[in-house]
């Protein structure tokens, strides 16, 4: 059976984008690739403890997932997040705003903001990631941004609904973001996310909660520009709140 295999970041500058594997037997596990591709490229197999794994775009638990005829697999790098301490249709003239998008377009704050706007608002919470000029104390002259994109989207939703229930019983109406890919210079939106709800109290806590997990599990990763050369920053291997 043959499944492919999705790599990103400085993997992805390593071997390319993408790998083809074939696997023998009836039911070949998550464990059993990662023997074949570290046979294959020994650099590989150091990786695999500090990456996770998406099967069609969705986390798996552990490695013992079976794979079938077809998967597509793709491991994780620790994505460019942290704790936060420190298919949709595109947006633009005339288009349907989605409310989780994965864009290289510049990011639209009125258009997200009027997403989830409702006549039952009394607040509305618009947070705007911004790239700044220094990281840990050296200068940055501007940002790249690389996604999984069809599964960061679906990530964006699943942190939209973790939110969402977990402020179930405070009024907390509706969600939206939009993360921006590709070449970004000082100053330029990275990332937008929409809060509504009916105080401000609950509007701004479900903001921070959200951004905290969109850095803890969305497949985004980042690539720093300095004065001294270009590296991938360093970020968290992912959280999702289920797999």
């Amino acid at each position: 059976m043959r499944v492919t295999v999705r790599l990103f970041a400085g993997l992805r500058e390593q071997l390319g984008s993408q790998i083809e594997a074939e696997l023998a037997g009836d039911a070949p596990t998550v464990a059993d690739l990662e023997r074949d591709l570290a046979a294959r490229w020994p650099q590989l197999a150091p990786q695999f403890a500090c990456v996770a794994i998406a099967v069609n775009e969705q986390y798996v638990p552990g490695r013992t997932a079976v794979l079938r005829d077809g998967d597509e697999v793709a491991l994780i790098p620790p994505v460019s997040g942290g704790s936060g301490q420190d298919g949709p249709e595109q947006g633009g003239a005339g288009a349907r705003t989605a409310h989780f998008l994965v864009t290289a377009d510049p990011l639209d704050r009125d258009a997200l903001r009027a997403l989830v706007l409702t006549p039952a608002s009394g607040a509305v919470v618009l947070f705007e990631g911004v790239v700044r000029n220094h990281h840990q104390g050296h200068a940055v002259l501007r940002l790249e941004y690389e996604a999984y994109e069809p599964m960061a989207e679906r990530e964006l939703g699943a942190v939209a609904a973790e939110v969402l229930a977990e402020f179930a019983a405070r009024e907390v109406y509706d969600i939206a973001a939009h993360h921006r890919t590709g070449l970004l210079e000082i100053g330029d939106v990275s990332l937008l996310v929409a809060v509504s709800a009916a105080h401000r109290e609950d509007a701004f806590a479900a903001a921070l909660r959200c951004v905290d997990r969109i850095k803890q599990t969305v497949p985004v990763w980042k690539k720093e520009y300095g004065p001294d050369g270009a590296t991938w920053q360093e970020g968290v291997l992912p959280r999702p709140s289920s797999p």
